[in-house]
């Protein structure tokens, strides 16, 4: 199972929103790619960033932030307003290793299917769900879309890694939503890495005890639980090779 810390950056900092909820902004660090280089030193060779910024508006807004990071060494998994292919395109281009396709995933899936057939599987798609329902525009509208409708429509496009994001834990600690990601991974074939409410070592060892029933669980993203300590990153690395 692969770990990724995650760095949220808003205004060229990095910060932890609660429940995505931009009047809920906690600043951790005026330089995230200081935060991705402790990351690196403890092992991690995976960073999930989210360019919040890009979320609200639509368009990416801190490439050379994210670029900063890839030139730590760390392998960038980035999502935020990532809506047409242009802005793909540059993600990409400034080094990103993967890209997380969210609002525009629900919105078309043409969109999705032009994309994998021209990066493959540098592309996956973040299917954020509150109550089962997808949730679009950094969390800010809920469609009447199924989560897990709109993941095996994903899947048969042929998108290789699905990010599911259970909305109502993301950034509670309260733990991680098991059903949810269990369920999420019974009804795909794509690997599915499960974020929202790691608060403790337990919660990955739980999810760490589902791969072994769903192998396609593939990671876990954790945030704020990094950030206030609550559990440490060569711990959690070593915790799951």
């Amino acid at each position: 199972m692969t770990i990724y810390p995650a760095i949220d950056i808003k205004s060229g900092r990095c910060v932890r929103l609660t429940q995505g909820r931009a009047d809920q902004e906690t600043v951790y660090s005026e330089n995230p790619a200081e935060v991705a280089a402790e990351f690196k030193q403890a092992g991690s060779a995976w960073v999930h960033v989210v360019d919040l910024d890009g979320a609200f508006a639509g368009e990416p807004a801190n490439l050379d932030k994210v670029a900063a990071i890839v030139a730590v060494g760390m392998k960038v998994q980035l999502g935020g307003g990532l809506r047409t292919r242009a802005s793909v395109e540059r993600a990409l281009g400034a080094g990103v290793s993967r890209v997380v396709i969210g609002t525009r995933a629900a919105e078309s899936e043409a969109f999705v299917a032009e994309l994998v057939a021209a990066f493959g599987d540098r592309i996956a798609v973040g299917i954020d769900a509150k109550n089962g329902q997808v949730a679009v525009k950094g969390w800010v509208d809920t469609t009447g879309t199924s989560a897990l409708g709109l993941a095996q429509r994903m899947d048969k496009l042929g998108v290789k890694t699905l990010i599911h994001t259970d909305v109502g834990t993301d950034g509670m600690l309260t733990g991680p939503n098991m059903a949810a990601q269990e369920a999420m991974a019974s009804a795909v074939s794509a690997n599915v890495i499960a974020s929202g409410g790691v608060s403790r070592r337990e919660d990955v060892v739980r999810l760490a005890e589902l791969q072994k029933r769903r192998p396609n669980l593939e990671g876990v993203i954790v945030g704020k639980a990094l950030y206030e300590r609550r559990v440490e990153l060569p711990d959690l690395l070593a915790l799951v090779k």
